[in-house]
């Protein structure tokens, strides 16, 4: 029996699951499954590592090999587990996963935990980390606006050879079309057939696209604040209540409507 075989036992005795050992070392449950995939725990970084010793009530890798895999050692590391999940504050829970499948909780649980460590692990540069999660936070929040996000993330899951290329989830002649396009654009970018100096009118009217939105955008929002204005003086109210809400939200449609 190896070192890896040995903790396998220890963890399946003890009660103590990959979800479990993954969020008391703060990583994935796929990286867990990574760290222990192999006879030895070399794929460990030395933080898990000694994470994992003191779960186990070791010092070094040679000393469990020789634990004595009794009901009182079991019931000692499991306790450990059992102790940081009471300690855990009703702050660090904040998601309500009530009414989901296992998979889908364990998803979402990766997805956090991978995020966090990006914030953790990249500390030397953390402009960019923080900037990463951002990005990601502001692309999963625009998903259900833009179509184009699902064909993106399905591109890339192809692209890592996690799906079929031939799957569609999504439309499939748009996502098609779109996984097309976006194979030439990267072909493109990779193999140097593209420069700053070529792009750049094509990023400029990039920008000034962009620029027209933004506007449109805030001259929509002032013409809601007028609205809001105007609905309130017609009404006759001072602001917006849970009283009032609806009447003046339903006196705001009908200043708009009348505008357009």
């Amino acid at each position: 029996m190896n070192v890896v075989e040995k903790i396998n036992l220890i963890l399946k005795k003890a009660n103590i699951s990959k979800v479990n050992l993954a969020k008391y070392l703060g990583v994935s449950r796929q990286m867990v499954y990574n760290y222990l995939d192999g006879d030895d725990l070399s794929k460990l970084p030395n933080d898990k590592c000694q994470l994992l010793f003191e779960l186990l009530d070791v010092e070094s890798t040679s000393e469990i090999l020789d634990i004595d895999v009794n009901s009182e050692y079991l019931q000692k590391v499991g306790s450990k587990i059992f102790d940081l999940k009471k300690t855990t504050t009703k702050k660090e829970e904040i998601i309500e996963l009530s009414g989901l499948k296992k998979e889908e909780i364990n998803l979402i649980s990766d997805i956090t935990i991978m995020l966090k460590n990006i914030l953790i692990e990249d500390k030397g540069r953390e402009g960019e980390a923080f900037a990463t999660v951002l990005y990601t936070h502001q692309f999963i929040q625009n998903l259900s606006t833009s179509k184009e996000l699902k064909y993106l993330l399905g591109y890339f899951s192809k692209n890592f050879g996690y799906t079929d290329p031939n799957k569609f989830i999504f439309d499939e002649n748009n996502q098609y079309v779109f996984e097309s396009i976006m194979y030439s654009a990267m072909s493109l970018y990779s193999n140097g057939g593209a420069s700053r100096t070529k792009l750049t009118e094509s990023h400029k009217r990039w920008e000034a696209m962009l620029a027209s939105k933004k506007e449109e955008k805030l001259s929509r929002t002032q013409e809601l604040n007028t609205a809001k204005v105007q609905a309130l003086r017609d009404l006759g109210y001072d602001k917006i209540d849970e009283k009032n809400a609806s009447e003046v939200l339903d006196k705001i449609a009908e200043i708009m409507s009348q505008k357009f």
